[in-house]
């Protein structure tokens, strides 16, 4: 380390970094900087850095040297770093990622041979014992790689809509502009006509990243053929499938690439008027848009007479309150007229009458994020990834039993084997992989038999589930299906705006069917009924929350019948989840320390100290305390 070096440092402050407590880490560092007097030194905020696992994250650069990224940060950390690794330009090897993982490994060989250490499994290569002071942390001087992007987990990822993200500060919009933030905006206003600019977005090949996969140049295009100069554009954020946080991490991360979009497409279309429908529970990702807003108006980017062109173009933001059927176009765009959010029968589409019945083009905030790169870029660069029909990327807000959680943008075509094992580290404690559930509760589950079928739009609706917005669930073997198709099930009915009969009433039945299921109260019977009520919903239902409602149920009636007819038959959960069909004994290996009795709420459990103890069934409530509590592992679960 050179003792001149200029260190810019991020520290990842998107909501998963702010609940993990990255602020206090900004905090602190912010704090220990100025005490020092440093001045080499840039800590500046930012949005999801991707692996969520390892927040807080805070990144350094500085000029000719590899990327450090530090892990698991907590504002002590964070004190630490400045004074060893800015002020005495010495890195912290403990905290970054390879120190956490080389820390695990000795701890391992510790646990197996406290006495006779087996080093023989560590890369020689990556270190010499006898560099390594018997005072100092046995990890401190190795030679590793700390850029955590050169991680697996990163290796298969193509980042395009989310190349800034974790990149630049998303409150200041001259990092933005750094990075070729707004060319495309003066690109198309002032060297392309409106056409022009549908026509790339249409030769891209782009579908809309909300779920339907519509190409998004075509619909431009309706828009564009539609006479006068009274026309609305909407960002659609109200971004509400359980598990999915794609569109806030942009908005967070990167606000102004949406808000350059919204303009580019309000030019291409002929509007003047555009809306952001945000739900208000995303309040980190409404606090930095406002701030864009503001400043993208400051610089003559946004309003009247945008860089001299003579378009003019306003944003204004509308606060949604979290009603899953307004990421509907026709319900979000009555909610913007501030009408309940409820949806209507299409035809007219909103293309050809929407908002304040003119012409209005709803995208989602992942769809925008691609449009000014395919403008800079050209329609070819983006054709060039993905798939033919699906070309470009896809961002999955990854989660549920996988190693590696969080935000994954590759391209179209990738393999959920290479989703879920390459990048994602399969699931934890060595548990099989069960199924994946993608496209929230408008999806399916899928079965591993799929593992190697190339994602894209057309390929997941083929096997019964659906992109969505990108939500991807991974499910191991203690999963239940029946319980997580009620799981969904009971979403669905708490969503449901209750306006057409098929959703409002079959959604409900289709949960008490399932639930008397999951309650060993089910009958061969209700198979055939859970089928048939399904389809017909699928058939009838007004809008895509109703006809999509069934997918979780009918997913896994179709991959994982077995599960049902052992509810159904037998009485029991094969996976120890459903608890009314639960039951717990106390085996021989008993030894009577009491502590289960402690433990058990309801006083089921009876023994003398010292003997075997017993639980009676019928006061068992089921909870599991006595279960997780037992040190000798002698209650089983039947």
């Amino acid at each position: 380390m050179n003792a001149g070096n200029h260190y810019r440092v991020v520290v990842g402050m998107a909501t998963c970094g702010l609940s993990a407590g990255a602020n206090y880490v900004y905090q602190s560092m912010k704090k220990e900087v100025e005490s020092l007097g440093l001045t080499n030194v840039d800590i500046e905020v930012t949005g999801c850095i991707g692996s969520c696992t390892y927040e807080p994250i805070v990144e350094v650069f500085c000029p000719g040297e590899e990327k450090i990224s530090y892990i698991f940060m907590t504002p002590e950390k964070g004190v630490q770093v400045v004074k060893s690794h800015f002020a005495g330009h010495k890195p912290i090897y403990e905290y970054t990622l390879q120190g956490y993982q080389m820390a695990k490994a000795f701890e391992e060989e510790l646990s197996l041979d406290k006495t006779n250490i087996a080093l023989s499994s560590l890369d020689e290569s990556e270190m010499e014992m006898d560099d390594i002071p018997a005072s100092e942390p046995l990890i401190r001087d190795l030679k590793v790689d700390l850029d955590i992007t050169h991680l697996p987990f990163y290796a298969k990822q193509k980042r395009v809509v989310m190349h800034n993200c974790g990149l630049i500060n998303p409150e200041d919009i001259n990092e933005y502009i750094a990075m070729d933030g707004y060319f495309a905006l003066a690109k198309s206003l002032l060297e392309l006509k409106r056409l022009e600019v549908i026509d790339i977005i249409m030769a891209s090949g782009l579908r809309g990243r909300g779920g339907a996969g519509f190409p998004t140049g075509v619909k431009w295009k309706f828009a564009y053929q539609e006479p006068g100069d009274e026309k609305y554009f909407i960002c659609n954020a109200d971004e509400g499938d359980p598990g999915a946080f794609m569109d806030r991490s942009l908005l967070e991360g990167d606000p102004h690439s949406v808000i350059e979009a919204m303009i580019i497409a309000g030019y291409a279309i002929g509007a003047h008027q555009g809306y952001i429908y945000v739900r208000a529970e995303y309040p980190v990702a409404v606090k930095r848009l406002n701030i864009a807003l503001d400043q993208a108006k400051n610089m003559g980017l946004l309003g009247k007479n945008i860089l001299g062109s003579g378009f003019d173009f306003n944003i204004d933001i509308r606060l949604g309150a979290g009603a899953f059927v307004c990421g509907e176009e026709t319900a979000l765009i009555a909610s913007v007229e501030g009408k309940r959010g409820m949806p209507r029968n299409k035809p007219p589409f909103p293309a050809h009458s929407g908002l304040f019945n003119k012409p209005t083009i709803i995208n989602n905030v992942e769809t925008l994020g691609n449009v000014a790169q395919i403008i800079l870029k050209g329609a070819s660069w983006f054709t060039a990834m993905g798939t033919q029909k699906s070309p470009g990327t896809k961002v999955f807000a990854l989660g549920g039993k996988i190693t590696n959680t969080g935000l994954v943008e590759v391209p179209m075509g990738i393999t959920l084997r290479e989703i879920i094992y390459d990048i994602g580290g399969g699931c934890p404690n060595g548990k099989e992989l069960k199924a994946i559930q993608t496209g929230g509760p408008s999806g399916g589950c899928i079965t591993t038999k799929y593992l190697d079928l190339p994602i894209d739009f057309d390929n997941l609706t083929s096997i019964g589930s659906m992109m969505g917005s990108g939500g991807m669930i991974v499910m191991d073997e203690d999963n239940c299906m029946v319980d997580i198709a009620r799981f969904y099930l009971d979403f669905t009915v708490s969503e449901s705006c209750g306006k057409c009969t098929p959703c409002r009433e079959g959604t409900k039945r289709l949960l008490e069917i399932v639930t008397r299921i999951s309650e060993g109260k089910g009958k061969l019977s209700d198979i055939n009924l859970l089928e048939d009520l399904g389809q017909h919903l699928k058939d009838t239902a007004l809008c895509a929350l109703g006809q999509t409602a069934p997918n979780p149920v009918l997913s896994t009636l179709e991959n994982f019948k077995d599960e049902y007819l052992a509810h159904i038959v037998d009485k029991r959960c094969p996976a120890h989840v459903c608890k009314k069909l639960l039951g717990y004994e106390i085996t021989d290996d008993c030894r009577g320390c009491t502590k289960c009795v402690r433990y058990c709420p309801v006083h089921a459990i009876t023994g003398k100290p010292l003997a075997k103890h017993h639980i009676d069934p019928d006061l068992c409530i089921r909870c599991g305390a006595c279960f997780e509590g037992c040190a000798f592992h002698a209650i089983v679960v039947k």
